[in-house]
């Protein structure tokens, strides 16, 4: 998966997701983690994000696929590294 590869439609990045949690690494940006905590996120709320949250068309950024992943409450982004991989670029509460 590098940068020149064409993105995943939501479902599949959702099943990427899903085994990434179940057999990869999640990789978490100091940006990211900064900002979970400003919210009074914690880093098991985010994991339940990725488990469970509804993702998003990605959006070609800072030269990679980005996608959004969201619940009612809370949205992250993420930028898949590998197909074992993934990384959080930052995460927010959507509303108290």
């Amino acid at each position: 998966m590098g940068a020149g590869d064409q993105p995943l439609k939501p479902p599949s990045a959702q099943a990427l997701i899903r085994a990434i949690l179940e057999n990869g690494g999640v990789r978490w940006s100091d940006h990211a983690l900064a900002e979970l905590r400003r919210d009074g996120l914690e880093v098991l709320d985010a994991v339940n994000v990725l488990r469970g949250g509804v993702v998003r068309e990605p959006e070609w950024e800072h030269g990679e696929w980005r996608y959004h992943v969201e619940t009612p409450r809370i949205c992250l982004v993420i930028a898949f590294r590998s197909e074992t991989v993934l990384r959080v670029v930052t995460g927010w509460r959507k509303k108290r």
